[in-house]
């Protein structure tokens, strides 16, 4: 399995058939469409108009670190986004969660101790030459981005693992 199918795999496990999958280089200019696509698409399954700011800001937030994470460690590698209206009550009967899931393919991403061990390796064959201020530089970049998320979203849900991260987020979708 390539790379790029391994990401989608990842955050697509739960996605529905009404489920919009983006998956883009990682350029700042492709953070604005994921925050417009992601806006008209809450919009559609019905999270409230108070809500959608939040969703907007939140999506940046997690597609620029994303982004950011890609221009350093994997350049050739899609972030890969899925908007989902979801059951997350498990009645069976209408969504009631709009979930937004935001992969990147740098493991080790989500900060960990200060030690180095949260900081990406060198992909086999390739030397490693980073400093530890590079590693420092990295953390703080995505302890940043993570502290903006942790105060923005209340339903958030951050992972890693060896074949990158995954930022889900969600929020409640009105009663028609």
């Amino acid at each position: 399995m390539d790379a790029q199918s391994s990401a989608v795999g990842t955050v697509a496990k739960t996605e529905s058939a009404t489920a919009v999958l983006l998956r883009f280089t990682p350029q700042p200019e492709h953070v604005r469409t994921a925050r417009l696509v992601a806006v008209a698409h809450a919009r559609r399954v019905g999270v409230e108009a108070g809500l959608l700011d939040e969703v907007r800001l939140a999506v940046g937030e997690a597609c620029s670190r994303a982004v950011g994470l890609h221009q350093r460690h994997c350049p050739g590698e899609p972030v890969v986004v899925v908007l989902d209206a979801i059951d997350a009550s498990g009645s069976g009967l209408v969504p009631d969660r709009f979930v937004v899931t935001v992969a990147d393919k740098v493991s080790g991403a989500v900060p960990g101790p200060r030690d180095g061990a949260g900081a990406p390796d060198a992909a086999e064959g390739e030397t490693a030459v980073r400093s530890e201020e590079d590693d420092e530089e990295d953390l703080d970049d995505a302890e940043m981005g993570l502290a903006v998320l942790t105060g923005l979203v209340d339903d958030l849900d951050i992972a890693s693992g060896s074949d990158g991260g995954s930022v889900r987020m969600g929020w409640p979708v009105k009663d028609f």
